[in-house]
């Protein structure tokens, strides 16, 4: 359950998993760099599901960090999935600060970034307070 009271899950249908997806959406699709992530965005045609890839270079750190990174990237998307304003192939791709930060941060940037790319309202906030936002 999310703090919302929805049940949210990522299935592998959710999941860009396919090289040449990786590389379609590259070619085609817009992209933009804000705080730690990257994004590549294609949009899908009303009805699709949204889908998400992620991209973590042995450039960020050990296997530990980078697996770190996936799973903050993927459990931002999860969380605000179901406030994207259309369907979109999503790749983030994490840059080399993400190893220093915490899944407030991350989720911070990563809101910040679809907003950039109006992916998101400006409505959305984090779904997690931290303890110094909530003053």
């Amino acid at each position: 359950m999310t703090a919302s009271g929805l049940t949210a899950s990522f299935p592998k249908s959710n999941r860009i998993q396919a090289s040449a997806d990786f590389r379609t959406n590259r070619d085609n699709g817009q992209r933009l760099a804000k705080g730690c992530l990257l994004a590549n965005w294609q949009t899908l045609p009303t009805g699709s599901p949204s889908r998400l890839g992620v991209v973590t270079s042995r450039r960020i750190g050990k296997a530990t960090i980078r697996n770190q990174a996936r799973r903050m990237i993927r459990e931002c998307f999860r969380l605000h999935r179901q406030a994207l304003l259309k369907p979109v192939n999503l790749v983030l791709v994490a840059r080399q600060s993400i190893a220093s930060r915490g899944f407030h941060s991350v989720e911070r940037d990563f809101l910040r970034l679809l907003k950039k790319t109006d992916l998101l309202p400006d409505s959305t906030s984090a779904v997690y307070q931290t303890e110094t936002s909530k003053r």
